[in-house]
């Protein structure tokens, strides 16, 4: 709340009312858009010591903000336009005076060079996405939450390599039908670039793996030096990359509503992601995984929604409130489901209590 609070001074300060409106609206945007982030973010979160949670809401705030948020749209225009750090933020803070698209001389503006760079930016995060969103489905788990459908996609996830083999066939109906024709090759490499990270940075996360509640360590060093060593650091790595998979739809989406990029950071970063991390630390400090165990599937779902979104948008654009109400949706419903489940275990543990206290 203290750099929600700071976060608005500094933004009306900077623009006056109009920044501090935008700067709200963005802030909704991102916590709309990433609360299903802040949900798998605690399930890596909880298998992390103390130490490098705080490194995650510290460090990882910074990334977050000036990494994603300010550095990553600037490195876009240096990369797309071939100017220089300092030109490409004078770019960005000096737009054309009448809000064209170009200036006169035909250089692209800034967010128009976002815009253009939107299919690889999809095609990268929507794979990383929907192979988290895969490993995680066709995993057999004891919990299930639609069974009807979670039941059957486990039993298909015994084949070996299998979500490796639906994502790159969901990546070629993507460059091949969906993709504009002069993106189909940027969009293929884009794609098998976040396909390629995801195996890299999640194998790099199995390496290294701490046993949850339950597990027994295997050889080596305990769960607890693993954690603050070598593991931690590879989970808090892996948490970034997710991050920044999240964060492009709302970055893309951001220039929707301004191209400012100090805005942009404040609100989308100081704001939005600080809550998001806000409410991560929440979910794992009060065991609210444990609580309501249908939530990390739920989120899961959203998660590959969303890639299925990013995916399209490379063809059509796709508005972000739909993006952010279908991950909200599938995750209340799974919060709802665990609500439901733990009032029937409550009463069947009532009822057995009635029956053993009945001589």
């Amino acid at each position: 709340m203290a750099v929600t609070v700071i976060s608005l001074v500094v933004a009306f300060l900077y623009g006056g009312p109009q920044a501090l409106f935008l700067c709200v609206i963005l802030g909704i945007l991102e916590v709309s858009l990433s609360f299903d982030n802040a949900v798998i973010n605690a399930t890596v979160l909880r298998r992390m010591s103390e130490f490098w949670q705080r490194i995650f809401l510290t460090v990882g705030i910074l990334i977050a903000v000036f990494g994603m948020r300010l550095v990553f749209p600037l490195a876009i225009v240096w990369i797309a336009s071939g100017l220089g750090p300092i030109a490409a933020l004078d770019l960005a803070l000096n737009p054309p005076p009448d809000g064209a698209a170009y200036f006169p001389n035909g250089d692209p503006s800034y967010e128009t060079l976002i815009t253009d760079a939107h299919p690889q930016i999809a095609a990268f995060g929507g794979m990383f996405l929907l192979m988290l969103f895969l490993h995680f489905i066709l995993e057999d788990r004891e919990i299930k939450w639609l069974e009807w459908l979670e039941r059957p996609l486990a039993k298909a996830g015994k084949l070996e390599q299998l979500e490796v083999v639906v994502a790159t066939a969901l990546l070629l109906i993507t460059a091949t039908v969906i993709a504009p024709d002069d993106k189909v090759s940027t969009v293929m490499i884009a794609g098998a670039l976040g396909m390629i990270t995801y195996i890299a940075v999640n194998g790099l996360g199995e390496m290294f793996h701490v046993p949850e509640e339950g597990e027994e360590p295997e050889g080596g060093p305990s769960g607890l030096a693993k954690a603050t060593g070598k593991a931690g650091f590879f989970l808090f790595l892996y948490l970034e990359v997710l991050d920044a998979s999240f964060s492009f739809d709302g970055v893309i989406g951001a220039f929707a509503i301004t191209s400012d990029p100090i805005i942009i950071a404040l609100g989308l970063g100081f704001i939005g992601a600080m809550f998001v991390r806000s409410i991560t630390i929440f979910l794992v400090r009060k065991g609210t995984l444990s609580d309501y165990v249908y939530l990390e599937h739920g989120a899961h779902w959203a998660i590959g929604a969303l890639a299925l979104i990013l995916l399209y948008s490379i063809g059509t654009h796709v508005p972000e409130v739909i993006t952010g109400l279908v991950g909200v949706a599938l995750i209340g419903a799974a919060l709802g489901s665990s609500i439901y489940r733990n009032r029937k275990i409550a009463a069947r543990e009532g009822e057995d209590a009635v029956k053993t206290s009945i001589p």
